[in-house]
C-alpha cells in the first residue's frame, strides 16, 4: 500500500490517500481475526492478500468509489508493487514462479483427492498439455469465499483480472474465457511458461475473463 501512496496522491489528492489509509487499516485489524487460516495451498500467496484487498475494497466504496474504480485503484496499487522489481528480474522471477507453479498444482489435487483441503481453499482440475502449456480449471475459490463472508461479493471479478496484470508484467502466457466471480461454472485458466499475455483493461475483459 505505502509504494502507491506518491501515485494515489497524485491521481486523488492528499485527503484520498490519508483516509484511505485509515479507514481500510480499521477494516483490516477488523477481517484479519476472522480469516480462516487454510494452511498450505496452491494459491497461498493470493490468500494472503485476500483481506487486503476486501479492507481496500469496502473502503473505496465507503469513500463514494464505483465498483469498477475500486477495482482500478487496486489494479494500479499491485502494478506499483510488482514493477518496483526490475522488468528482466520480473522476467526471471515468472519462469521460476510459473515451473513452481506447476509442480505444485499436482500436489495440490492430490491432497485434494485425499481430502486433505481446509474446507475454504480451492478446487481445482488440473491438465498437462506439453512442456510449455498447462490448465486449471478452479471450481471453487477461497478468495470468493472470503469476500462473501465480509459482504465484499463486487472484488471479483475485478481481483481475477490481475491475473493478465502479473502474467503481463512477469513474461508469462496466460489465456482464460470464464471466472467463477464473473459466474460462470469455473475459471478455465491456460498458462505458457514461454509466451506473453496483454493487459490492456482499457480493452475490456469480455472475451478474456
Amino acid at each position: 500500500m505505502m509504494r502507491s501512496r506518491n501515485i494515489l496522491i497524485k491521481k486523488y489528492g492528499k485527503s484520498f490517500w490519508n483516509n484511505f489509509k485509515n479507514l481500510s487499516g480499521k477494516k483490516l485489524v477488523v477481517i484479519l481475526p476472522l480469516t480462516p487460516d487454510i494452511g498450505k495451498s496452491l494459491f497461498s500467496f493470493s490468500y494472503q492478500f485476500g483481506p487486503a484487498y476486501i479492507a481496500w475494497y469496502l473502503t473505496l466504496l465507503e469513500m463514494g468509489h464505483q465498483q469498477q474504480e475500486a477495482w482500478e485503484v487496486i489494479w494500479l496499487m499491485n502494478e506499483k508493487m510488482v514493477t518496483t522489481i526490475p522488468r528482466f528480474l520480473l522476467h526471471i522471477t515468472g519462469k521460476i514462479y510459473i515451473n513452481g507453479f506447476r509442480k505444485e498444482a499436482a500436489a495440490h489435487v492430490e491432497r485434494q483427492r485425499h481430502n486433505e483441503l481446509h474446507p475454504y481453499d480451492w478446487r481445482v482440475t488440473y491438465r498437462e498439455i506439453n512442456a510449455n502449456t498447462f490448465e486449471l480449471d478452479i471450481t471453487e475459490c477461497a478468495l470468493k469465499k472470503l469476500a462473501h463472508d465480509f459482504h465484499a461479493d463486487g472484488l471479483l471479478p475485478g481481483i481475477c483480472r490481475m491475473d493478465y496484470l502479473l502474467s503481463h508484467l512477469m513474461g508469462n502466457g496466460f489465456e482464460r474465457t470464464k471466472t467463477l466471480g464473473d459466474g460462470d461454472d469455473c475459471c478455465n485458466c491456460r498458462y505458457h511458461i514461454e509466451g506473453s499475455c496483454e493487459w490492456s483493461p482499457e480493452k475490456g475483459f469480455e472475451d478474456r475473463r
